[in-house]
């Protein structure tokens, strides 16, 4: 069903809703079209109800997009919102990702409860996080920590932070900036020593293929360097054949027509990390990452994966 109005689908955290809050303005100060031309659309993801267990147990990054790719192909809405990170590398047939808005920070935050970092953590002492990147990148840094599920949006995990739950937990810079909640980060993690999940910081557009109507207007808001970034992140978790169930890390920058790329892949214990880093022309993004992904691979072994698969 066509309507005039530009119906964009959402989870309905806050994080969410800022994010297709944000989608929306770009795409009305683009088009020089009115705020009651779109109507945001809250739908509950598999992953918004499943809160006790971990989404590695649960089913993986489809978990906060299959409704709403069900949406997109039922025509009830006409494009979707998301955050890169919790896209699976396969997209159902019919959808595309059809725009990337500039990217955020990439950086993840320390926060904690009585502590500025997580170096300053006491030993054994409970870090909450449901990544199992974070978990693993933690506990390369701090092996004796003992760490344990925090599931939850945001505000859920601070809370829970703030009930002694956890002694220190770690978010995205990127969604503390867009709830204006960055004030409660009480250190900036190193990139290089603790690096971000692939499509960390960056907003996604997913529309219909061949929805000339959609990819006009999301055209028009799409920042060119962020998906080739994005690109080039994508095909090394494809590679990889990442998923929740699979500490990745890494991240794509562009600089004019190049590319850099470095990933790494960890046990979820953090005693085995594996590294690499490539660049090339930004156009072969995509190329880039697959290559890289896939000599990771090779390179870590089928006893490296089948320690944790």
């Amino acid at each position: 069903m066509q309507t005039d109005v530009v119906r964009i689908g959402t989870r309905g955290s806050a994080l969410a809703l800022a994010q297709a809050a944000e989608t929306r303005a770009r795409l009305m100060a683009a088009h020089d079209m009115p705020e009651e031309a779109f109507e945001i659309v809250v739908i509950r993801t598999s992953g918004d109800r499943i809160q006790n267990r971990p989404l590695s147990e649960a089913g993986g990054k489809g978990l906060f997009t299959k409704e709403i790719e069900a949406a997109l192909l039922d025509r009830q809405i006409d494009l979707a919102v998301h955050s890169s990170k919790d896209m699976p590398t396969v997209l159902p047939d019919g959808l595309e990702i059809s725009a990337f808005l500039e990217r955020e920070d990439v950086r993840d935050v320390f926060i904690g409860r009585e502590v500025q970092g997580l170096e300053d953590l006491p030993h054994g002492a409970h870090l909450g996080t449901s990544s199992l990147r974070r978990q693993a990148l933690a506990l390369r840094l701090r092996p004796d920590l003992k760490v344990g599920m925090f599931r939850g949006n945001v505000q859920s995990r601070l809370r829970k932070l703030e009930e002694g739950v956890a002694d220190g937990t770690l978010l995205a810079l990127a969604g503390l900036k867009r709830l204006k909640l960055e004030h409660v980060a009480t250190s900036i993690m190193d990139p290089v020593r603790f690096p971000p999940a692939l499509g960390q910081g960056a907003i996604c557009i997913e529309s219909r293929t061949g929805d000339a109507r959609t990819g006009t207007l999301v055209k028009a808001i799409h920042h060119g360097a962020t998906g080739a970034a994005l690109a080039c992140e994508r095909a090394f978790l494809a590679a990889l054949d990442g998923s929740c169930r699979t500490p990745i890390a890494g991240q794509a920058m562009v600089d004019g027509s190049r590319i850099s790329f470095s990933g790494m892949i960890l046990t979820p214990d953090g005693t085995e990390v594996h590294e690499i880093a490539a660049e090339g022309e930004a156009s072969a993004a995509a190329e880039i990452g697959g290559k890289a992904g896939t000599e990771i691979r090779e390179k870590a072994g089928s006893r490296f994966f089948q320690s944790w698969d």
